[in-house]
C-alpha cells in the first residue's frame, strides 16, 4: 500500500518511513516531524503512541484492523483523502492519556513509568485464582476488589477492554478516568468514573502473582508490596480529524455492529 501512496500522492520531499517496531530508533527525526501516518489497527496506533506522545506529533490513522475506533481513513479512501490530512486546516482532536508508575517499599524512585492512551490493568499473571486489589483514590480507600483484574481507563479506552468488562462508553475527548473491575467476585462490581485530577493507587497484595499491563502490553510482573499509581499524563495523543466530532456516535454503532438492532 505504501508504494501505491508514494506513486499517487505528492508527498513532502523530506518524508520518512519505518515499521512500527522500529519507531523508537527514530528519535533523531521525530523532533522535526510534523505529522505521522499510521497504517494498521488500533494495536498499531497504541504502539506508535508509546513512542511519539512526548513529541506532541499529530497522527493520521489508516484503518487496516477489524474495529478501528481510532483510525479515521478507510483503506479504499486513502488516495483520495490522505492529501487533505497532510495539508493545514483540519481539526486536531486531543485525547487524554494516563501516567502509571510502579513503586516498591524500598524504592526511592519508580521502577517503571509509562504513558497509556487506552488503559492500565493490574491482573493475574497467568494463574488461576482471584486477586484482592486494594484501591485508593486521592489517598482515600475505595474498596478491595476481589476480581480477575482492575482496569483504569481513559475515555478512549472505554471502548476497549473496559467495554468488554461491562464498563460505560465515554465520548473520547472526555477528561475523565474509569475504574472498572473484571469479573468481580464480591464487593463493588460497577465502574466508577473519576475527574481527571484524581490519583489512583492499586495494590494487588500477596494472594497471587500479578502483572501490570499498559495499553495491552504486559510490561511488568509486580512484587507483593508494589503500588501502582495512575494519574493524568502530561502528554496527550493528537489525531488529525476531517470529520465532525458528532460522527463518533455513528462510528460507534457501525463498529459495534448495532445498525440493524
Amino acid at each position: 500500500m505504501l508504494e501505491t501512496i508514494e506513486k499517487s500522492i505528492d508527498l513532502p520531499k523530506d518524508y520518512w518511513k519505518c515499521a512500527a517496531s522500529e519507531l523508537e530508533n527514530k528519535s533523531d527525526v521525530l523532533s522535526d516531524t510534523s505529522v505521522i501516518v499510521v497504517a494498521g489497527g488500533d494495536g498499531t496506533i497504541l504502539r506508535i503512541v508509546r513512542v511519539i506522545a512526548a513529541y506532541g506529533i499529530p497522527m493520521v490513522g489508516i484503518n487496516m484492523g477489524r474495529v478501528g475506533f481510532m483510525a479515521e481513513i478507510r483503506v479504499e479512501d486513502v488516495i483520495e483523502k490522505l492529501p487533505d490530512y497532510l495539508n493545514d486546516g483540519l481539526r486536531v482532536e486531543e485525547r487524554m492519556m494516563l501516567e502509571t508508575t510502579v513503586l516498591g517499599p524500598s524504592d526511592s524512585e519508580p521502577r517503571l513509568t509509562l504513558h497509556a492512551l487506552n488503559e492500565v490493568v493490574v491482573g493475574r499473571a497467568g494463574v488461576s485464582g482471584l486477586l484482592d486489589i486494594e484501591t485508593t483514590i486521592d489517598g482515600v480507600a475505595l474498596t478491595s476488589y476481589r476480581a480477575d483484574a482492575v482496569i483504569v481507563s481513559t475515555a478512549t479506552g472505554s471502548t476497549g477492554y473496559a467495554l468488554s468488562a461491562g464498563g460505560p462508553i465515554m465520548y473520547p475527548e472526555t477528561r475523565a478516568m474509569l475504574i472498572q473491575p473484571v469479573a468481580a467476585h464480591t464487593g463493588l462490581s460497577n465502574g466508577v468514573i473519576l475527574p481527571d485530577y484524581s490519583v489512583i493507587e492499586l495494590h494487588a497484595g500477596h494472594s497471587h502473582e500479578s502483572v501490570l499491563s499498559v495499553d495491552g502490553f504486559a510490561d511488568m510482573e509486580l512484587q507483593p508490596d508494589d503500588v501502582v499509581t495512575i494519574k493524568r499524563s502530561p502528554y496527550t495523543t493528537r489525531f488529525l480529524r476531517a470529520h465532525a466530532p458528532s460522527t463518533f456516535y455513528a462510528a460507534l454503532t457501525r463498529r459495534l455492529g448495532l445498525e440493524n438492532l
